[in-house]
């Protein structure tokens, strides 16, 4: 699961930082100079990398076996602007909790 949790906390972290350069930024320069250069590269570029976002929450959630609120919450999480750092902390933080299971063994024979 620490694959899942660093992949999870990676792109949490870039979706983040491109929300928040597309609404600081780019909505401004859009509706106050007329200028939507920034809404026009960087909203596609995050509404990809939000899709990514919510594939690596559900596969960290499905391999953490978490409910469906919490699922749904994480995913959420990427659509406001500076939640999405609170919540790879929580979610890191919930990771922590979890048991740790034994590896499969392998049978050598």
């Amino acid at each position: 699961m620490s694959g899942a949790l660093t992949r999870y906390r990676l792109i949490a972290y870039v979706v983040g930082v491109v929300l928040i350069l597309l609404m600081v930024i780019g909505m401004p320069l859009k509706y106050l100079f007329d200028r939507a250069v920034v809404v026009e590269t960087v909203g596609p570029a995050h509404g990809f990398l939000y899709m990514v976002y919510l594939v690596a929450a559900f596969d960290l959630a499905r391999r953490a076996n978490w409910s469906l609120g919490r699922i749904l919450a994480i995913m959420l999480a990427g659509t406001v602007p500076f939640v999405s750092f609170y919540a790879e902390r929580v979610v890191s933080r919930w990771a922590s909790e979890q048991p740790r299971t034994e590896p499969d063994k392998v049978f050598t024979g």
